[in-house]
């Protein structure tokens, strides 16, 4: 079994321990850290800020809206995340809200 981290999406302001408890739980040993976004919150930003204050736990994104995205926007978001990690891997996850064609078109461009 491998243990994950959920982090969220943050509220009004910037969450100041999140880099803490990703860090508690490298030491820990769990495998992963994820984060989410709504509202205005970012889910690839935090984890850049996280992956250069940790080494080995890996990164994923719980959810990021593609309405709130343009793919390539997406795309280019994802690889700086890479580029700023040093290669480190990155998961990420979309979700599309009502039209699968859409989504389709949308994961076609991203790749």
């Amino acid at each position: 079994m491998k243990l994950g981290l959920s982090l969220g999406y943050w509220g009004s302001t910037p969450p100041t321990h999140h880099v803490g408890m990703a860090q508690k739980a490298e030491a820990l040993g769990y495998d992963s850290v994820w984060t989410a976004e709504a509202y205005g919150s970012d889910a690839i930003t935090p984890l850049a800020w996280i992956g250069a204050q940790t080494s080995k736990i890996r990164l994923g994104t719980g959810i990021c809206q593609i309405s709130a995205r343009t793919p390539t926007a997406m795309a280019m978001a994802a690889l700086l995340s890479m580029i700023i990690l040093a290669g480190s891997y990155l998961r990420l996850f979309a979700s599309y809200v009502s039209d699968p064609k859409n989504f389709k078109s949308y994961m076609s461009i991203l790749r």
